[in-house]
């Protein structure tokens, strides 16, 4: 017999990962402001091996429109800054022998219309899982009822597991609505 609090744990387990996934990728957007998880997909080449670049130096904001970066090893400046020149960020490290300092252009229309667009795909690979997670329980759930769950239980089940799935879908909209007002704000 399927136990409907474990099925239901599960599509909402899977519904978590969804929305951790999309807080990561929301954060890697570049909205204007200095921030400096949008370097954490650059990888540095250290002593032969390719580590985060927090790893190898500390990443601070001292104001809203730049990002130091200060190695911990000075042998790292060049790698740094060839890493950074060589990732898509599209920002271009100055360095002045101590710290490597990131300005942070102010953003077009057209490249803040771009961003918002990009964050409404993340949210909807997001929605989709969500959507997944939700189908994957129902399906459990029916194939409970072929294993003599009864009905009723199987359609209340099911409509807890829909208020759980519109739960994170309004969760996901206003994380979109605050990451766009964050974009489009000048």
């Amino acid at each position: 017999m399927i136990d409907i609090n474990d099925c239901i744990g599960k599509a909402q387990e899977k519904m978590d990962m969804a929305v951790m996934y999309l807080e990561e990728a929301l954060a890697h957007i570049r909205a204007g402001k200095a921030n400096p998880r949008i370097l954490d997909g650059i990888k540095v080449d250290s002593y032969g091996s390719l580590v985060p670049l927090n790893n190898v130096a500390a990443i601070t904001t001292p104001d809203a429109k730049s990002i130091t970066i200060k190695p911990w090893d000075k042998t790292m400046f060049r790698v740094i800054e060839k890493a950074i020149i060589g990732s898509d960020l599209g920002i271009m490290p100055e360095n002045n022998g101590e710290i490597i300092r990131l300005g942070i252009p102010p953003l077009t229309e057209e490249r803040r219309k771009q961003l918002a667009k990009q964050s409404k795909s993340e949210g909807e690979t997001a929605k989709i899982s969500v959507r997944n997670a939700r189908r994957e329980g129902i399906d459990a759930l029916k194939k409970g009822l072929k294993e003599g769950l009864p009905e009723d239980t199987e359609k209340d089940a099911e409509a807890r597991l829909q208020k759980v799935h519109d739960k994170y879908v309004k969760k996901i909209e206003k994380m979109l609505a605050e990451k766009e007002k964050e974009i489009m704000t000048v």
